[in-house]
């Protein structure tokens, strides 16, 4: 027994205890090549200044392109997510309308629910043909449409010719103008993920995100007392220097300028300066209601829910590669929860974009 367990003991304290089962270290026995994973942490491209210009992410998609994963996951809420926080909305008060785009228009032009449009996708990506037909694309982005999938929507648009981006086969006027629109909309899961996935030749992107641990602190929406001691603990030396590195990156966002912005989001040091800013500094509120720890505990619970959904789309496919795009203060949960999985080994996204 050591000195310090004797110590603890007599004074009666609990003793730590640390499972000697070690998952990340049990990775040896995997038949065949390991799936690789690169997390990309990101910012959210709709904050970014309004004088941004999107083609300057050509030489960040070049590079990951060149890297040539075969899945590519988002920071999206799933259709079929979103439709259980629909009907349990009140559980989820402002989930659905933050985070969900309305499927009822192209569910109305398929004539299928949620639950169809979704088993029909997968129906037609099991049997999808070497060479689709712009028939069979347009209907697929109709199904994607309908399944609560805007982003893989685009993702069979974009592969079409550009003759071909019209209505038709399931897609009536409004919603092929829907997917163009998203085109140009400032948001990662379009403008990174969406042509990305175009580029290489795949036929879809997976979400990824999860909401539904937003039911774990939906009483304190309304709670002053929560809204404050959150204030008071993101108020830190350390947010403060996180913001104002944030600031000269974003000056300059041409294509070198873009580069370096992903660079430092994604090197090491990065996610110990989100913890330090954000979510250590809300462990350590003393209010006696415990807002920082239930806010803690919600931002864990959301992380390992969403590197759960990775974790099913990389099982579909043993020795693939696979790119997750994500909000850059979950970078370093979903590593630490990657490296947890016996047939996942992390590449380090530093090494992708130089």
């Amino acid at each position: 027994m050591s000195a310090m367990l004797a110590l603890l003991l007599a004074a009666g304290a609990e003793v730590p205890y640390v499972p000697a089962f070690d998952p990340a270290a049990l990775k040896s026995q995997v038949a065949g090549p390991p799936n690789l994973v690169v997390v990309l942490g990101t910012p959210h491209l709709s904050g970014l200044p309004a004088d941004f210009d999107p083609a300057h992410l050509e030489p960040l998609l070049a590079r990951l392109a060149a890297w040539k994963p075969d899945i590519i996951t988002i920071e999206a809420v799933s259709g079929p997510e979103c439709e259980m926080m629909l009907r349990y909305k009140a559980r989820y008060p402002g989930t659905y309308d933050s985070y969900c785009r309305d499927p009822g228009p192209a569910q109305k032009a398929l004539g299928l629910d949620m639950a169809a449009a979704t088993a029909e996708a997968d129906r037609r990506l099991a049997a999808w043909p070497a060479q689709p037909q712009p028939a069979d694309r347009r209907h697929l982005a109709a199904l994607f449409l309908a399944g609560g999938e805007p982003a893989s929507a685009l993702v069979q648009w974009l592969r079409l010719p550009a003759a071909e981006r019209r209505a038709g086969d399931g897609l009536d006027e409004a919603l092929a103008s829907e997917i163009t629109a998203l085109t140009t909309r400032r948001n990662e899961d379009y403008l990174i993920a969406a042509a990305l996935a175009a580029r290489l030749g795949l036929e879809r992107v997976h979400a990824a995100d999860d909401h539904s641990s937003d039911a774990i602190n939906a009483s304190l929406d309304n709670d002053p007392g929560f809204e404050a001691a959150m204030r008071r603990a993101w108020n830190n030396p350390v947010a403060e220097r996180r913001k104002a590195r944030d600031d000269a990156l974003t000056a300059r966002l041409d294509d070198e300028g873009v580069l370096a912005l992903y660079r430092d989001y994604n090197r090491p040091e990065t996610a110990q300066v989100a913890f330090d800013s954000d979510f250590g500094a809300a462990l350590a509120d003393p209010s006696p209601e415990g807002y920082g720890r239930r806010y803690v505990g919600w931002w864990e619970a959301r992380n390992l829910r969403m590197v759960a959904n990775i974790r099913a789309a990389i099982a579909a496919q043993p020795g693939s590669r696979t790119l997750s795009i994500v909000g850059v203060s979950h970078k370093g949960y979903f590593e630490a929860y990657l490296h947890r999985m016996h047939d996942v080994r992390l590449v380090d996204a530093e090494t992708v974009l130089q």
